[in-house]
């Protein structure tokens, strides 16, 4: 969730009218289609309105819902794809339908947008594919299909089991962060390998304030305590991004009025975010591996804690 061009408190995250240099279907991880849902793996195009693809049987396959052609699975994609799960990416903001249901896909990827995942003003959604996404996102947590939600996608995640996403009282949050593993976190299948305080990167104005019933806080810090939670046994919420590339990051910081409102120079931010590039693939790489082995069923949690996976495994 990104300011841009525009951004104004009433219009969530982002500045709006905010041009996106990235292309939605350009190639992340595997090849990919020229436009409309995609799997990993293809190149064919498909129709942009297709639910999925015919056959799900072969292959073992993650939901992607991407909510902003600029905010894109990148690094997360080239991790999940890497880990064995092919992945069928969904544009509901170009035209493409939402599915009714998951079946057939072994996970589902939520990604973060501009829009705000509270109600406009008048009432109406913040995108008007929320209703059914947040539909989608209470079918994971019920049917226990692993789910990992990045920023909006989070905040959706909360809203659609009854919590609370708001402006944040704290003010916008930007840039290289860390935030503090909780005691819970111990006990989680992917958060067990985390470190104590992980680097991670920020980019939001909005933030869940209050969790929902039952949910899990898996990390936290001072100004923003809700960073990460699990709903069920296989549903994860991230306030924070895992996914960038500096060149993501730098599309998000070219004539962003937020960043000048805060008195941030762009360019600092950029390169800011740029020097814990490293250290964000060391933690959310094995991160990401291991939800796509849950995904996949081969998830095994027996092994010491002490230790992180190590990259490319």
């Amino acid at each position: 969730m990104r300011p841009g061009r525009g951004w104004s408190r009433a219009a969530g995250n982002r500045d709006a009218g905010r041009g996106a240099s990235r292309r939605a279907g350009e190639p992340v991880g595997r090849k990919r289609a020229a436009s409309g849902p995609v799997v990993a793996g293809g190149s064919e195009p498909l129709p942009a309105c297709q639910p999925g693809p015919d056959s799900l049987d072969a292959v073992a396959t993650a939901l992607v819902i991407e909510n902003d052609p600029t905010d894109d699975l990148r690094r997360l994609g080239e991790w999940l794809t890497e880990a064995g799960l092919d992945l069928w990416v969904v544009r509901p903001y170009a035209g493409d339908e939402l599915p009714a249901d998951l079946e057939g896909y072994v996970a589902l990827v939520v990604l973060g947008g501009p829009q705000q995942a509270y109600p406009l003003p008048d009432g109406s959604p913040g995108a008007p594919w929320f209703p059914a996404l947040e539909g989608l996102l209470r079918k994971a947590v019920r049917h226990r299909v692993p789910t990992l939600a990045i920023c909006l996608g989070a905040q959706l995640l909360a809203a659609a089991h009854a919590g609370q996403v708001e402006r944040s009282p704290s003010g916008p949050e930007i840039g290289p962060s860390v935030v503090g593993r909780r005691d819970a976190a111990e006990q989680d299948p992917l958060f067990r390998y985390v470190p104590l305080i992980p680097d991670v990167l920020q980019w939001h104005a909005d933030e869940i304030t209050e969790l929902p019933h039952g949910a899990t806080l898996l990390a936290a810090s001072t100004r923003y305590p809700h960073q990460a939670f699990r709903l069920g046994d296989r549903a994860w919420g991230l306030q924070f991004h895992i996914e960038c590339d500096t060149a993501q990051i730098a599309e998000w910081a070219t004539d962003s009025t937020l960043l000048a409102e805060l008195g941030y120079e762009p360019e600092l931010v950029v390169a800011a975010c740029n020097e814990v590039m490293a250290d964000i693939e060391e933690v959310w790489q094995p991160f990401a591996a291991r939800f796509a082995a849950l995904a996949l069923g081969e998830l095994d949690d027996s092994g010491p804690r002490h230790s992180l996976p190590l990259l490319g495994h």
